[in-house]
């Protein structure tokens, strides 16, 4: 190319090189607006607003592949611009997931419950293969344990599923402080930003729904899961009143509590032996998340008064998101 230009004395002076600036400006032009249209890879600033949103149809069934101009957010009842947008998707590029296990191994817990609870949290691991995927590992009865910080490595993992041990002495089930600590270590462990993209955050609480002794209230726990942007999944272990004669699980007081459902999370019930499938749909339905997000504007932040937030689907889908308010520092 050198000598091309140097012997081209046809061309004005400077006209090649005012050709390659011009190229390069192309070039990088359709390269922010490649990765602006892909939504992958963005500049993330740390006062970012994030919400997680899950939507179904009419029929409770998940809804993928929506884009930015499926919703609506709504601060304090007025609409705002959506400044990022983003799915998770199966490739390295996608969104990161960040998911704590709180296993309880109480003595309410058999040790053919907590076998196929070891099984099937493998098949869930799996599951998540293709996803750019990071796990942490808590056990809890009278005490809460970590077992394994995160790891994206599989054999790690399952060791420290090996090491589960039902106590069978432990007259107490501290649900609620394991929850909290899985949030916290979320907090400390798991940057608000990873690869340039933000993480979903998730607990998956495993009991029979009946929290015993615990330290921390339902309502910091909410507080805390929101102000880490993490969403909290239970599995509930089965527990039927005898007088329904429907079998319909009983409510229980995880449940009540609101710690599922104002974090964004969903209960999921374990009415069969095998609890493959449940965590199979456990997997979709973490993995069909989208995260919205906004920048607080300047009144948000000279107040620091908490903001309202909803998030609306324009084709008239469900939205189930993890928190409706924030408060900007």
């Amino acid at each position: 190319m050198t000598d091309f230009v140097q012997n081209d004395l046809s061309a004005p002076p400077g006209f090649f090189h005012r050709a390659l600036m011009l190229l390069s400006i192309v070039v990088i032009m359709a390269s922010a607006m490649a990765a602006q249209d892909s939504d992958d890879v963005v500049r993330i600033d740390t006062e970012l607003v994030s919400f997680e949103v899950t939507v179904t149809d009419k029929n409770g069934k998940l809804v993928p592949n929506l884009r930015r101009e499926d919703f609506r957010l709504l601060e304090d009842g007025v609409e705002r611009p959506i400044e990022f947008f983003q799915p998770i998707k199966k490739t390295e590029q996608g969104r990161p997931l960040t998911v704590v296990f709180a296993l309880d191994v109480s003595g309410s817990m058999t040790e053919a419950e907590i076998g196929r609870l070891r099984s099937a949290m493998q098949i869930f691991i799996s599951r998540l293969a293709d996803y750019d995927a990071y796990f942490a590992v808590i056990s809890f009865a009278m005490d809460v344990r970590t077992l394994q910080q995160f790891t994206n490595q599989r054999e790690r993992l399952e060791r420290s599923f090996d090491r589960l041990l039902r106590d069978q002495d432990g007259l107490s089930t501290h649900a609620y402080d394991a929850v909290d600590d899985a949030v916290r270590l979320i907090a400390r462990k798991s940057p608000k930003t990873i690869k340039g993209r933000l993480p979903k955050r998730a607990v998956i609480l495993v009991s029979d729904g009946f929290p015993v002794g615990d330290v921390v209230s339902p309502d910091t726990l909410i507080e805390r899961a929101n102000a880490a942007e993490t969403s909290v999944y239970s599995v509930i272990l089965p527990s039927f009143s005898r007088l329904q004669g429907d079998k319909r699980p009983v409510l229980t007081p995880l449940e009540a509590s609101g710690v599922i459902s104002k974090t964004g999370g969903k209960s999921f019930y374990a009415t069969d032996k095998s609890f493959d499938a449940l965590f199979q749909a456990l997997a979709e339905d973490i993995t069909a998340s989208y995260a919205i997000a906004v920048y607080p504007d300047e009144e948000a932040k000279r107040s620091g008064k908490p903001r309202r937030v909803t998030i609306q689907s324009r084709n008239g889908y469900t939205i189930r998101q993890n928190r409706t308010e924030y408060s900007a520092k």
